[in-house]
């Protein structure tokens, strides 16, 4: 598949741009499992405008998850285009837009899945970031608002029109946020109308999940969001079964204590110690899911403030579930 000047091998799968998750270390680490292309955690286009250090801080992306994307969000044609201007200070591959995030504080302001209610409003925004930049430009976006108004199809045709190398269509609606079920068959009406390649998201966990998102919907790509969550493992599981109908099992609890550990230790690396020890307790919760005496191991979890307690709990609950 490509995506403008962009070759990705279509039996991989893409690591969605996750809020408070998707940072680099995560992203390095899902590159190393087999994720094909990645994505940023997005970013405020009114921030990266007024030169905010957290904005541009989330879009350092390094040489060992490539290709990615910088994601940026907004509601404002002329700003979001300044923003993906300071974004190729940062050298993404491409230019991401983000038209389906649910989250109230974002969808409130008129971003993210916002953009589904005005679509007038969200084409001249995918125009004016599109005539902006010379890299690949995608977006992300939702069914629609609601189940009463579903508008992907004529979302991704403005895409489309608009000039978008690609379009990611997450099969759910902003008001189910992310309860069941992914509508695999809009997303599949989304294909057989548009031209640009289309990238699936919702629900994908493993191999058989990915492997029947594609041929329920024909999409191009897939995008894994919380199926990764604590399980960076996922993408080779999935291109196990994309390339060879492997089904690959779940790594032993001494892998995951290993890679929980390591994946832990690149966030205090690229983040400091506090920052990172205190955001290193919800990926710890992630990765000891469904290990057995994980509602114990979770309390310590929330306790801890380094990285030495960090690996004396992991080597801990190795030892107990050899």
């Amino acid at each position: 598949m490509k995506i403008g000047n962009i070759e990705i091998d279509s039996r991989t799968a893409a690591l969605a741009p996750m809020a408070g998750v998707a940072d680099r270390a995560f992203r390095e680490i899902c590159h190393e499992y087999g994720a094909g292309y990645v994505v940023s955690e997005m970013v405020s286009s009114k921030g990266l405008t007024m030169c905010d250090r957290k904005s541009k801080s989330l879009l350092l992306l390094s040489d060992m998850e490539r290709p990615a994307a910088a994601q940026i969000f907004g509601s404002d044609p002329e700003i979001m285009a300044q923003s993906a201007v300071e974004c190729l200070k940062f050298n993404p591959d491409a230019i991401d837009i983000n038209m389906g995030c649910p989250a109230p504080k974002i969808a409130g302001n008129g971003g993210g899945s916002a953009l589904l209610k005005d679509p007038d409003l969200a084409e001249r925004i995918m125009k004016s970031v599109r005539k902006a930049v010379d890299i690949p430009v995608t977006v992300k976006i939702r069914l629609g608002w609601d189940a009463d108004n579903i508008n992907c199809v004529d979302m991704a045709k403005r895409a489309e029109n608009a000039g978008m190398d690609a379009i990611t269509v997450h099969g759910r609606t902003r008001m189910q946020m992310y309860a069941p079920p992914v509508d695999r068959q809009m997303i599949a009406e989304v294909k057989r109308n548009v031209s640009i390649p289309v990238i699936a998201n919702g629900d994908i966990v493993d191999g058989i999940s990915a492997a029947k998102m594609i041929e329920e919907t024909n999409c191009d790509y897939i995008m894994v969001g919380r199926g990764a969550l604590g399980r960076p493992w996922v993408f080779s599981q999935i291109n196990a079964y994309l390339k060879h109908e492997a089904v690959l099992p779940e790594p032993p609890v001494a892998e995951r204590m290993r890679v929980m550990v390591r994946h832990i230790k690149l966030i205090c690396q690229y983040k400091g110690e506090r920052v990172g020890i205190k955001e290193a307790r919800k990926h710890a919760a992630w990765y000891i899911k469904g290990i057995h005496g994980a509602a114990q191991y979770r309390q310590q979890v929330g306790t801890l403030s380094s990285i030495e307690q960090l690996e004396e709990l992991a080597y801990k609950i190795t030892m107990e579930n050899l």
